[in-house]
């Protein structure tokens, strides 16, 4: 089997990546009936399947970040235009709510990940991590649906500034956590060295208030640097009992899954892949960086589902606890080219977005778009 001749899976060392004071909450990750029986033994099925039950949306220039609405309705980041469209999750069409300024597209940066503010209901705030002409930040702005289409986005309110830009590894992946705490993956911008600098924001998840200061529960006092030695982090996913996993870009060797575990040394530049060193943290799943390149991933169900963009392929890696309890499987190979950003929709499925127009891929008529898709 493909999954079996080309990948290699190893278990995370001790440690669970609980989230520090995370208090458990309804919706928030507490730990259920399932999760638990899935730690004491049970997993996922070793094989699942994931079926693209429609294309929801065509046409969307150099696509990155994606943010559900409350009311179903999709916001998709565009990389090189700094624009945020609105898809109509039910009809496909597409609105730009206007430009984030400050947005400097170079290479790999741009406007990147998005997320909706945990007061979203009643502030009305998107948090989104771009590249500025001088760095990459985290920045909010209002979206006020009672503005004329493309004037809809407010001036951006700076959160977080001086993450290290480059033409390449600019990491920008932002979600709030079930702790409601903002976390982003950041990338080393081709300085190899800051990965391992704690000083530095490159090379990183960090984890942050709403209003960008160092967490409450940080493992280093004073920092936002959550855990390091990290290459380019571009997907962070928390399972049922709020342990979260990201995606990170190999080099030559290995592309990496990881269960991140508070002040954890991921091990770049010294090592890729699977160590077994004293103080390095392994993968839970790694991939021959021709067979991944993995960017967003989701969970669902006991499952990472991970894109893959030079893999132009969706992984799926079943999970008990912070292991993978089977070989990671692979759908859609080849079949809609780069994959950029996948996201939960609710019951059994996820949001899928192609990459074919970010200048490394080969777009097709109706490039790029949003897929939704059926799992299990």
């Amino acid at each position: 089997m493909l999954a079996a001749a080309l990948l290699s899976v190893a278990g995370c060392s001790s440690g669970d990546g609980t989230l520090p004071g995370a208090a458990p909450t309804a919706g928030a990750g507490v730990p259920s009936a399932t999760a638990s029986a899935r730690d004491a033994g049970s997993a996922p099925p070793a094989k699942g399947s994931a079926r693209v039950l429609r294309t929801v949306a065509e046409g969307l220039r150099s696509p990155w970040g994606l943010a559900a609405l409350p009311g179903g309705d999709l916001l998709v980041s565009s990389r090189d235009d700094g624009t945020i469209t609105r898809v109509d999750e039910g009809t496909g069409k597409k609105t730009v709510l206007g430009t984030v300024s400050g947005v400097a597209p170079d290479g790999e940066g741009g406007l990147l990940g998005l997320a909706l503010s945990p007061d979203y209901a009643s502030d009305h705030m998107v948090y989104a991590y771009f590249t500025s002409a001088s760095d990459n930040r985290i920045v909010r702005v209002l979206y006020d649906e009672r503005k004329p289409a493309g004037e809809q986005l407010g001036a951006p309110d700076t959160v977080f500034k001086g993450i290290p830009k480059g033409v390449i590894h600019n990491g920008g992946r932002i979600a709030f956590g079930p702790d409601g705490m903002l976390y982003a993956g950041t990338g080393e911008s081709g300085q190899r060295g800051l990965a391992q600098d704690r000083k530095s924001l490159g090379g990183k998840i960090l984890r942050m208030t709403p209003d960008g200061e160092p967490a409450p529960g940080n493992p280093f006092p004073g920092s936002v640097v959550y855990s390091y030695g990290h290459r380019n982090v571009q997907g962070l996913a928390w399972d049922d009992r709020q342990r979260l996993f990201a995606s990170e870009f190999g080099q030559d060797t290995w592309d990496e899954l990881n269960a991140i575990r508070p002040g954890g040394d991921y091990g770049w530049p010294r090592t890729e892949g699977k160590a077994a060193e004293a103080g390095l943290r392994d993968p839970v799943a790694q991939w021959h960086t021709d067979d991944a390149s993995p960017s967003g991933i989701a969970y669902v169900d006991g499952v990472i589902w991970m894109a893959g963009l030079k893999g132009e392929r969706l992984w799926r890696v079943p999970l008990r606890g912070t292991s993978a309890s089977a070989a990671p499987q692979a759908f859609l190979s080849r079949e809609y080219g780069r994959l950029r950003t996948v996201a939960p929709a609710g019951a059994g499925r996820i949001w899928l977005v192609t990459s074919n127009t970010d200048g490394r891929g080969t777009p097709k008529k109706g490039d790029d778009r949003v897929l939704e898709v059926r799992v299990r």
